[in-house]
């Protein structure tokens, strides 16, 4: 069965970006001139994804009118004759089907996407973390979708990360089957960098058969009380083949903000109407340090 639907969980209250996210999502903090989720969406939809699943909460609601049409504001630009402006405007709405589905309380990551299980239905499904942004080609998901498609299981997307960073992630014991990809045999959550059983690392994306719903629904609270996803994925290991893909591409961690900071400039650099503004800007403050 094709991978048509992702799930992005969008509930937090992004407190690490306060006073910021006071008043709007951390979802919808801008890197350069779009909100950061808008890139993960494009990525789910580059990758063949028709039906995006947003978990939010209570004051998300501008991440739905991110990607609804604005009639106002498309009137305006055509009648400034801002054609360019107007086109990536009136995309958003148009980009895939967006299905917004309320998390009422916080229970953790594992509980976000269960909370989309009657929206997907019956049917394998991305899960892509707002927090990490991609830039690979092919897109992250895409790169998934066709190791689900050759290995028939789920796939988690991992990273060999510096010891002395595991502690931040997801670490799997497994086998290497194929270059770059590995049987999973254990996943642990944020293991001591001495107790891990490896550096390989999930790192914000996922791509699941629909049986990890059931173990989700009985998963029993696990680190800091939640229902953890990786609980869940280490289960779900135990009964049927879960792989671990070390995918090609760049990795920003936009949930932090050094890693915000960066995805910004890479972002920045890439575009060709702002990459010597930002060089200058970048030479100008090398001086000073």
């Amino acid at each position: 069965m094709k991978v048509k639907k992702a799930v992005i969980p969008a509930a937090g209250k992004g407190t690490r970006f306060l006073p910021a996210t006071k008043a709007i999502a951390k979802e919808m903090l801008p890197i350069v001139d779009r909100p950061t989720i808008q890139y993960v969406v494009e990525e789910a939809v580059l990758s063949g994804v028709k039906t995006i699943v947003l978990i939010t909460s209570r004051g998300k609601s501008e991440i739905e009118d991110h990607f609804d049409l604005a009639p106002e504001l498309e009137i305006l630009l055509q009648k400034k004759g801002d054609q360019k402006a107007y086109r990536e405007v009136h995309a958003l709405a148009e980009m895939c089907e967006i299905i917004s589905v309320r998390q009422q309380e916080q229970k953790g990551l594992g509980h976000a996407v269960l909370c989309a299980r009657q929206v997907v239905g019956d049917e394998p499904f991305a899960v892509l973390l707002g927090d990490d942004i991609m830039d690979a080609d092919p897109p992250v998901t895409a790169q998934m979708i066709r190791a689900y498609e050759e290995f028939g299981g789920s796939i988690i997307g991992v990273l060999n990360v510096p010891r002395d960073k595991v502690h931040l992630y997801g670490a799997i014991k497994g086998k290497e089957v194929k270059p770059r990809v590995h049987r999973i045999e254990r996943i642990i959550e944020k293991p001591k960098p001495e107790e891990a059983p490896s550096t390989i690392a999930s790192t914000g994306r996922y791509l699941f058969t629909p049986r990890i719903f059931n173990l989700l629904e009985d998963q029993a609270p696990g680190r800091d009380g939640e229902i953890q996803l990786t609980d869940a994925i280490d289960r779900l290991a135990q009964i049927e083949p879960v792989y671990a893909l070390e995918y090609q591409g760049l990795r920003f961690d936009a949930g932090e903000k050094i890693g915000y900071l960066r995805a910004n400039l890479h972002y920045a650099l890439k575009r060709s109407d702002l990459a010597s503004g930002v060089k200058e800007i970048i030479r100008e403050f090398a001086k000073k340090i």
